[in-house]
């Protein structure tokens, strides 16, 4: 049987009766897109949007840009896939050097994974068996802090935040992590931070493995901002209690938040990097860590070998793709880019908080939040946005961007006057209830 592309419409009509979208209810209408290119997306529709998420924070470059293009022709020509158990490549040894190069340089294994909630889940198997190697197979429970988001597989889902995050509908069937109160947010006196981190200090007992955090942004738990000077508390904690610690970089790191990576100089036992790794051109992760680990991990006590293996571990496709965003990085134009949409993010943005309806206004990097007194309509607010020509996601009380680098001026102030409708549509509702 001949197969025909399907038009616009088709796709629509035949997403909603068979295909089942993130964090939503099977059945429930998505916008078709027919191309990207750089900051733009295409609408079935006819209509042009500026991506104001860069497709959940990972497409940092741009859509389809011309060097990450290539470097997946050039790999297609020569070998897609190979297994990665007894064999290796080398675009996964070309990016293993590109990660050891611009992470700390107590970071030198490299784990392979396909997402960024797999790279944790690979992290606190890590972080067990390291325990056991050294003697401490007691140590079995993680401690973190509320207002987190890792992933929505079930060792990450046990990390986010009990209530206020995605998953409470799992109580009782996840792992029984420690919970420590959220971080205290960006501008915290060093007393603060003090009495935070020994509360913190407080909540180790013998059970406690490592403690894993987002350093500087917690993502989807609720875009809250913290101060540098607490991670690094944070971490020297962790060395002092002898547990590890984990930093869980796959949406702050890669420039987001203003450095390539937020913990950098602080030396994390284990790190977690995804999302913008391969700039968004396909799905790629990594988990990276010390030559302490693996030693641990290596001897009988600790298993012998780290017991996990996804089927497309380290694809040479997705490795020689993540290589070149990685050199696009390293040569450093997001240095400039960042602190100008950041610039530019604080000027769109920083009226709003005159607005009713307007709990806070946040701008870091290349992130710029609208916290809302009360939830908001997704489908209005992004109907708004949408209207302004741009795309945007909200969640909870939450509308918020983080645009690809390569944004104009122009890019970003549209995209600000699309978040002002937003909020709009968002105050309308709740004065109309």
């Amino acid at each position: 049987m001949m197969v025909h592309p399907l038009d616009p419409a088709d796709v629509q009509r035949l997403d909603s009766a068979h295909i089942w979208h993130p964090y939503a209810a099977a059945g429930t209408p998505a916008l078709p897109v027919e191309s990207a290119s750089g900051v733009t997306l295409a609408l079935g529709d006819g209509r042009e949007v500026i991506d104001a998420m860069s497709s959940w924070w990972a497409v940092v470059h741009g859509h389809s840009h011309p060097r990450l293009v290539a470097a997946a022709h050039r790999q297609a020509e020569t070998m897609s896939h190979v297994m990665f158990g007894g064999l290796t490549h080398r675009p996964a040894v070309e990016l293993a050097q590109a990660l050891i190069e611009v992470t700390d340089p107590v970071l030198t294994k490299v784990f392979y994974s396909d997402s960024g909630s797999v790279a944790v889940e690979v992290a606190i198997k890590m972080a067990l068996q390291y325990q056991r190697g050294i003697g401490h197979p007691e140590r079995r429970r993680l401690l973190t802090w509320r207002g987190g988001y890792h992933g929505d597989t079930f060792a990450a889902m046990s990390v986010c935040d009990p209530e206020g995050g995605m998953h409470a509908l799992w109580e009782g069937t996840l792992a029984q992590q420690v919970f420590a109160p959220a971080p205290p947010a960006r501008g915290a006196t060093p007393d603060q931070i003090t009495e935070y981190v020994d509360n913190m200090d407080g909540l180790i007992a013998d059970d406690i493995a490592a403690l894993i955090i987002e350093p500087i942004v917690q993502g989807a738990g609720g875009m809250r901002f913290h101060d540098r000077a607490l991670v690094a508390a944070v971490r020297e904690l962790c060395e002092r209690k002898g547990i590890l610690f984990i930093a869980d970089e796959i949406a702050s790191g890669w420039g987001r938040a203003g450095k390539m990576f937020a913990t950098e100089g602080l030396n994390p036992d284990i790190l977690c990097v995804g999302k913008a790794l391969t700039g968004g051109f396909m799905t790629l992760a990594a988990t990276l860590t010390t030559q302490a680990v693996a030693d641990a991990i290596k001897s009988p006590a600790g298993g012998g070998a780290l017991m996990h293996g996804p089927t497309f571990m380290a694809n040479p496709l997705a490795c020689a793709v993540a290589t070149e965003s990685v050199r696009m990085l390293q040569e450093g134009q997001w240095r400039v880019q960042v602190p100008a949409i950041e610039s530019a993010l604080l000027d769109g943005l920083e009226p709003l908080r005159q607005r009713e309806g307007v709990a806070d206004v946040r701008v870091l990097g290349a992130i710029g939040v609208v916290e809302m007194a009360e939830p908001v309509d997704m489908s209005r607010t992004t109907a708004a946005a949408l209207d302004h020509g741009v795309w945007i996601r909200p969640f909870g009380r939450l509308i918020y961007v983080m645009p690809p680098y390569i944004c104009t001026p122009e890019h970003i102030a549209t995209i600000c006057a699309a978040v002002d409708a937003a909020v709009g549509a968002a105050t309308k509702r709740t004065e109309n209830q």
